[in-house]
């Protein structure tokens, strides 16, 4: 029972040693893999994320030698690059590795199927409207649930050329874009 709370000195003196250097091996690794290591993270980044903490907790409590940490933590923000620019070269890989966004409200309507999925409710949708500053949903062009799960909304705009969600075009089936020009167009008449 006594070990339960301490061992020895020397054990609490190797625990603290391995705790610094660890810690400074991933801060240094980090600091050189990039800000991709730290984005927001999608899917990918986070196994990478959940990895790169639990070798560092190895490390820290000497379960592991640190040489061997440290290169399992440089192997891991390897694989992390490495995946990232074979997604970069290939739309399949990519929406393996990062999904898609989805579209969950456009030109005010709900895409039930898009929201069944991402398991949201319309109000939270309506919850990220309002903390997006928008009082009224007619004021939205289009909400999006991202890579990383983080939720945008678009707000209309009356520009033209080249727009964030040409992406959608596609997947916008041409009956709910129908449904959409007429749902607005009875809300003109009214």
């Amino acid at each position: 029972m006594k070990e339960i709370f301490f061992k020895d000195w020397s054990s609490i003196g190797n625990v603290a040693l391995a705790t610094v250097l660890a810690f400074i091996t991933l801060f240094l690794f980090v600091r050189i893999s990039g800000k991709r290591t730290l984005a927001k993270l999608n899917a990918f980044d986070f196994v990478v994320t959940v990895a790169l903490g639990s070798t560092l907790s190895y490390m820290m409590l000497n379960l592991v030698p640190l040489l061997e940490g440290a290169v399992v933590l440089m192997l891991i923000i390897f694989m992390q690059y490495l995946f990232a620019w074979i997604a970069r070269s290939s739309t399949k890989v990519e929406r393996l590795v990062n999904a898609v966004p989805q579209l969950l409200f456009y030109e005010g309507s709900f895409i039930e199927d898009a929201m069944k999925r991402e398991a949201l409710t319309e109000e939270e949708v309506y919850a990220t409207v309002r903390h997006a500053g928008i009082d009224h949903v007619e004021h939205v062009k289009a909400v999006v649930m991202e890579l990383n799960g983080q939720i945008s909304v678009i707000r209309k705009t009356s520009g033209s050329g080249k727009s964030s969600l040409d992406e959608f075009d596609e997947i916008i089936p041409d009956s709910f874009k129908t449904v959409v020009l007429e749902h607005a167009h009875e809300k003109d008449a009214m």
